[in-house]
């Protein structure tokens, strides 16, 4: 068996395919001559911090030139991250996209302020960083697209930075060059066992903080977990939802929130002839982060940072035995017969390093980026789809209008 996996590995080139990342270079792209961008965050919280220290590792591209929150403790909190010494600070966004010396923002806002503060933002010249999910809802998603088409040089990346890791560019290519064969069933899960709460210094601040819990401000669960998972489904099929079907419920955190901590949502994908399972808790987290896809010729089982492929039987029969003496490079499989999929740019980046490398490409060269306002509004209409599905008890079906091109 040893002699037949080398041969289906030499035959397939599973480990010395070339790799695409964004731009369509082997690593992430380098700094181009225009300079570095001068860039500020809007929206200090955990999002907006923690993008805060990844641009620490991108002082070749970005200058943080500014800090926004309504909230002073999170202010001060972000200006004790380094490179930040120089950055003006703000309480209102609108004074921050009036300085003109400020090139671009990221928005890490709630999410139902995302359309706002990023339109006002694109209005005021600025190249924009917009967390996912791209809009709260529909009719905002398609609004966003229609204003960014009227402003080509100016760049809008939604932030799914997870399938910006090589790992997931070379699933992509992977699923394209047919190793998955025909693909019918996606299984995704994104559990955690915790109430997913903050900590609150004072009653009154208990919706600013906490806004993931109340529908007036969030998407719950579809938007700030699952999204991503959705938003990869479409890219790397380039599909969108046909049908979206759900329910959940408050199921375990009689505290209050009004957003479900247990949902579960079946998607039919009816021109590629698939379905997908997208669910969520905060009841239980052994499977923590699961994604795989099934086809007829093999599986792919994904974590964030980490992937490996299961071949069908008859995969590995079709290309036959050879000598067991092939010279070949010694391969490590899993215990369950998997080969671990590889990119060769070891050790993997946070995701959200090639998201802003990817940003800077795009700003620079006037290029849209891999995950885009099309994209972002087609991840978008599939998350208010399956809340509406969830919360509704109803079959949502996807209209001509979200086809954005």
């Amino acid at each position: 068996m040893d002699s037949l996996r080398r041969d289906f590995l030499k035959k397939t080139g599973i480990l010395t395919s070339s790799l695409l990342l964004p731009g369509g270079l082997m690593e992430a792209v380098a700094a181009p001559a225009a300079g570095k961008l001068r860039i500020a965050v809007i929206g200090c919280g955990d999002r907006g911090t923690g993008l805060l220290k990844i641009l620490q590792d991108l002082t070749d591209k970005f200058e943080v030139a500014g800090l926004c929150d309504d909230l002073p403790f999170r202010l001060r909190d972000a200006q004790k991250i380094g490179g930040t010494g120089k950055a003006k600070t703000y309480t209102d966004y609108r004074a921050l996209l009036d300085n003109k010396a400020i090139d671009a923002v990221i928005i890490s806002v709630p999410l139902n302020m995302h359309f706002q503060v990023a339109k006002d933002a694109l209005l005021a010249g600025k190249q924009v960083y917009l967390e996912k999910t791209m809009t709260y809802n529909i009719p905002q998603a398609m609004e966003l697209v229609q204003l960014a088409q009227q402003r080509p040089n100016q760049t809008l990346q939604v932030g799914h930075q997870y399938r910006y890791s090589p790992l997931y560019y070379r699933v992509k290519e992977m699923i394209k060059q047919g190793y998955l064969g025909k693909v019918t069933q996606i299984d995704c899960r994104w559990d955690r066992n915790g109430s997913w709460r903050r900590p609150v210094p004072e009653p009154s601040l208990e919706r600013k903080i906490n806004w993931r819990m109340y529908r007036e401000y969030s998407g719950g669960l579809a938007a700030e977990l699952l999204s991503h998972q959705m938003d990869f489904i479409n890219w790397a099929f380039e599909t969108h939802a046909d049908e979206v079907f759900g329910t959940g419920g408050i199921d375990f955190y009689k505290d209050g929130r009004e957003t479900y901590d247990n949902v579960q949502v079946m998607v039919r994908y009816t021109n590629e002839g698939m379905v997908g399972n997208f669910g969520a808790t905060c009841g239980n987290a052994r499977d923590g982060y699961l994604f795989k896809l099934k086809g007829t010729k093999g599986t792919i089982s994904l974590l964030v940072d980490e992937g490996v492929y299961y071949p069908e039987k008859e995969t590995l029969k079709q290309y036959g035995t050879v000598d067991g003496v092939t010279g070949a490079t010694k391969i490590t499989w899993d215990k369950n017969g998997g080969l671990p999929i590889t990119t060769g740019v070891e050790p993997l980046k946070d995701g959200s390093w090639y998201a802003l490398s990817d940003f800077y490409r795009a700003v620079n060269e006037k290029k849209l980026p891999d995950s885009n306002v099309f994209t972002g509004a087609r991840a978008a209409c599939t998350v208010h789809m399956a809340n509406q599905a969830i919360y509704n008890h109803s079959i949502e079906k996807w209209h001509p209008e979200y086809n954005f091109t």
